[in-house]
């Protein structure tokens, strides 16, 4: 399944893919922030089930969801916006649902449900969690247990990442840091940065850092790890923090 999310809102957009991944793991997503960009995707891709929110920016949503109407005629078309008087609008539109801002984990079960019957017969399949991962490195590959990783930052040269682990040691490798989040996705790990993933149950503490933003140790390491302004709010969320 593909499903497209298109909002110039960088918040609502990571917020509505959180809540998709976790009723329908196995999707396919992919995201657009303005108009622009939705038609270029539209153009270039196919999808069975598109949120677009009512108004972008650049342009209305309106736009986009006639776009892909004429595109792609049996995808599932779904408004998202903060107004409530577009709920009328949207069927008049002829588009399949529409969901409110902010979004609520129920109405976006029904909106599913109703677009998506077969995905709702079928209860959401649960990714087989990693006991080990299997990484390159020194022209070796290494067999290190999920458990023992602290963090995965980015090696600075584009090239690939360090993964650090409890012990101390490091290990690069040439994959990416979206593969190793795509790939612990479920397991614990969370992306507090564009260039770290780190392990949640290792986290000591959270404190303020440079410019009002915040930084966190792991256990096992001096070294603080900037939380990017965007993923602090969804970081206290998932440690439980008031």
């Amino acid at each position: 399944m593909r499903i497209a999310v298109i909002d110039d809102e960088k918040y609502s957009r990571v917020e509505l893919i959180h809540q998709l991944r976790k009723r329908l793991p196995q999707a396919e997503i992919a995201e657009a922030g303005s108009g622009v960009q939705a038609m270029a995707l539209l153009e270039r891709q196919t999808f069975d089930l598109l949120f677009i929110d009512v108004h972008l920016g650049d342009m209305e949503g309106t736009t986009v969801a006639a776009l892909a109407r004429k595109l792609m005629p049996q995808a599932k078309i779904v408004f998202a916006t903060a107004y409530s008087e577009y709920a009328v609008r949207a069927f008049e539109l002829q588009v399949n649902d529409y969901i409110l801002k902010p979004f609520d984990p129920e109405r976006l079960d029904q909106v599913l449900d109703h677009c998506l019957p077969s995905a709702a017969a079928e209860p959401p399949a649960s990714p087989q969690p990693l006991d080990r991962l299997a990484i390159s490195s020194n022209r070796h590959t290494i067999l290190l247990d999920v458990g023992d990783i602290t963090y995965i930052e980015t090696d600075g040269s584009g090239r690939g990442c360090v993964l650090h682990t409890l012990s101390g040691k490091e290990y690069t490798d040439n994959a990416s840091l979206s593969e190793y989040e795509s790939r612990l996705n479920g397991q614990g790990f969370y992306r507090i940065h564009k260039t770290c993933l780190v392990q949640l149950k290792f986290i000591q503490d959270i404190f303020p850092w440079n410019n009002n933003s915040f930084a966190l140790r792991v256990r096992g390491a001096d070294i603080p790890l900037p939380i990017g302004r965007d993923r602090i709010k969804e970081l206290r969320r998932q440690l439980k923090i008031q």
